[in-house]
């Protein structure tokens, strides 16, 4: 079966989980809830993993950021992030310009 575009960014709409960054130690951190962040990490700068994964560009349009992908499989805990075959394959293919979409934010 072969892997589209379209199927790539269900996947990245699927990711679970939020992102924060943690200003003290000057990375992003992940976790499950807004609740889990504690003091350290402001707020307006939680954000959920599936709108995370995409960087502006101009006006509605985005790109699924390989970068921002990378940090989450980094966490080692796919199955919880939701990390699906789809966004597995668009990493392993960086022959492949990224994704550019017309994205509205949720």
């Amino acid at each position: 079966m072969a892997i589209t575009s379209q199927d790539i960014c269900s996947a990245a709409d699927q990711l679970n989980g939020f992102v924060g960054f943690h200003g003290k130690r000057g990375e992003h951190i992940v976790r499950f809830s807004e609740d889990a962040f504690g003091m350290d990490v402001a707020d307006d700068s939680i954000t959920p993993c599936s709108e995370f994964v995409w960087r502006a560009l101009q006006g509605k349009r985005m790109a699924l950021c390989r970068e921002r992908l990378a940090l989450l499989l980094s966490q080692h805990v796919d199955d919880r992030l939701n990390i699906a075959e789809p966004l597995r394959i668009y990493m392993q293919r960086e022959d492949l310009p990224e994704i550019v979409a017309e994205r509205s934010l949720r």
